[in-house]
């Protein structure tokens, strides 16, 4: 799995700092995720590894990088292979972003 020191984004902020006991949103859709999929990606790592069991969390990609089956999933079957893991595409933003949903055991 790739943690946070195997990229330089500069002062690019965590999408989260603490383990969500709910359900929730990452907002992977501002402008610095718009020119970085890596980013992306990392983040929407994070934010799994960072809700509890029972809980989703919605990853609200960026519009610019097209549909998350594109090269979000193939990162979440690649990070989270054997896992319970379960996400389902939710729906594409007014805005052009996309809702995927991940389910945490």
């Amino acid at each position: 799995m790739s943690t946070h020191d195997d990229h330089d984004h500069g002062d690019v902020q965590p999408v989260t700092d603490r383990v969500h006991d709910t359900s929730w949103s990452a907002n992977l859709e501002k402008p610095e995720h718009a020119s970085d999929r890596d980013l992306v990606r990392r983040q929407a790592v994070d934010a799994i590894e960072h809700t509890a069991g029972g809980n989703h969390v919605n990853l609200v990609t960026h519009g610019d990088h097209g549909h998350p089956s594109e090269y979000l999933y193939p990162t979440l079957e690649e990070e989270f292979d054997g896992s319970d893991l379960d996400w389902e595409y939710i729906e594409q933003c007014g805005c052009g972003g996309h809702v995927v949903r991940v389910h945490v055991p």
